[in-house]
């Protein structure tokens, strides 16, 4: 009995044994014919961010036949927006939806959208940069390691603060802002009057608890999904900049990427579409909310007096090198 019980255990292992390198090899084949990918940003989830980047891993997959996966890592967790930038330029990420201010620092011409009242909406911004504004935008990109795969829409910006309703430029005096480290948006409010500090999004909420700032400036969605509404009570809708969210890829990406780059590309720009969609519900919906939320009080502004006094940034971003793409974007809006 001991025998044939070890004649049956012998030959079910030798069987087995057999057998798995026809496993092993079936799983490296399968493994092969697809490509990971990652995609890093920092937007919290539920923002319209997050759920877009979701949308296009889902796509990608979908329009390759899984030949691309693509592996979504949201809240910063690849690090910050400057950081997966860098990493996308040495190849060490494969696409960001990145923030426009840290974008700036590796194609400062993308500051230009971000002049003070420049845009009303998402529209008007689309419209521009869906015509030379935007050539010249991905030319610029290209020379840097980095194709553009679309514009998402990062909102237009407002400001929140802890201290007291901000209804003009005069109640900004002695505050400390914090902003992104974004030469445009630090400009606007040095023009308003603002001390400003410049602070990872990640470690925003923190700062705004512990009192190292008295306030921050951000589309709607983004300060309520990061909650910043609760450490800073008043929200005043200045609208002082509309930002995109760019939605880069790496150049070394691209090229391992081969027939199914145009799927690729039209899954972004069908992920764009959703994401600037989320967006423009999402930030009415969040408005409505913060309406009828005792804890916070939204503030209308004096809006004339803030586009006074951040005139003059426009005239200084024209002496700058690229002050020609400056006023080639001003000239676009009003095309």
């Amino acid at each position: 009995m001991s025998l044939q019980i070890n004649r049956r255990y012998f030959l079910a292992t030798a069987t087995a044994a057999l057998a798995a390198p026809a496993i092993v090899l079936s799983s490296r084949s399968a493994s092969a014919a697809a490509t990971t990918l990652t995609l890093g940003h920092g937007a919290a989830p539920g923002n319209p961010r997050t759920v877009a980047a979701a949308k296009f891993a889902e796509l990608v997959k979908q329009k390759t036949e899984g030949r691309i996966q693509i592996n979504v890592a949201g809240a910063e967790t690849l690090g910050s927006d400057s950081a997966m930038l860098t990493s996308l330029r040495t190849g060490a990420l494969d696409f960001t939806a990145n923030s426009q201010g840290a974008t700036s620092a590796i194609v400062p011409e993308l500051s230009a959208l971000g002049l003070p009242f420049l845009f009303e909406d998402t529209g008007k911004a689309m419209a521009v940069l869906n015509g030379p504004v935007g050539t010249e935008l991905n030319k610029r990109f290209e020379a840097v390691g980095v194709v553009p795969l679309d514009w998402w829409d990062n909102g237009i910006r407002h400001l929140t603060n802890s201290k007291r309703k901000v209804i003009s430029p005069a109640d900004l005096a002695g505050m400390k802002i914090r902003t992104p480290a974004d030469p445009m948006t630090i400009d606007i409010f040095q023009a308003l009057g603002a001390g400003t500090e410049q602070i990872a999004f990640g470690e925003l909420y923190i700062a705004l608890q512990q009192g190292v700032v008295d306030g921050q400036e951000n589309p709607l969605a983004n300060i309520e999904s990061s909650k910043l509404h609760e450490v800073n009570k008043y929200i005043s809708l200045t609208a002082h900049k509309w930002e995109s969210t760019p939605f880069l890829m790496s150049k070394m990406a691209q090229a391992r990427l081969g027939s199914d780059l145009e799927a690729v590309k039209a899954a972004a720009k069908e992920a764009g579409d959703l994401q600037r969609k989320l967006s423009s519900e999402k930030t009415a919906e969040v408005l409505e909310n913060f309406k009828k939320n005792s804890a916070v009080e939204v503030v209308e502004v004096d809006h004339d007096a803030f586009v006074k006094a951040t005139a003059s940034v426009a005239d200084s971003w024209k002496k700058k090198p690229f002050g020609d793409f400056v006023t080639q974007v001003e000239a676009a809006t009003r095309g």
